[in-house]
């Protein structure tokens, strides 16, 4: 599966240790079991350079899908070349194909590039909720 070392790198980003195999393992089971969709991004060789993976969810209050986008990463050697408009892109494309409400996503609150490049792509900062979290 072309996505999963780039799956593995995005973790290894966030402060988690190497694990080709889990990633693997995870993503495997998240398609097989219908529960993600996932957006490769490859450049003219052939080789991966980027990836979304979305969540399904719905709206109570709107009865409809929703999208969480949890995951996208592009790989340093392929970033300023537009990899990620083109998985943002699909990502609305996807959601819009769904009949969904929206897409959702949450950033950490130091990450400015990637705010700054959801903005220019149209995506609005929620400034009316709280996201609030339980650890279990």
């Amino acid at each position: 599966m072309l996505v999963s070392p780039l799956f593995d790198a995005y973790r290894v980003f966030y402060g988690q240790g190497s694990d080709p195999a889990g990633a693997q393992t995870f993503l495997s089971e998240r398609l097989r079991l219908g529960e993600s969709v996932v957006f490769l991004a490859e450049l003219a060789s052939r080789v991966a350079a980027g990836f979304t993976q979305l969540y399904p969810a719905f709206t109570s209050v709107g009865m409809k899908r929703i999208w969480l986008l949890n995951d996208l990463f592009v790989a340093q050697e392929a970033r300023r070349m537009g990899v990620s408009t083109a998985l943002l892109e699909a990502a609305r494309q996807h959601g819009l194909a769904t009949g969904a409400a929206r897409l959702v996503l949450t950033t950490e609150t130091d990450n400015r590039p990637a705010q700054a490049s959801y903005e220019a792509h149209g995506w609005k900062r929620n400034e009316r909720f709280y996201t609030y979290e339980l650890p279990l």
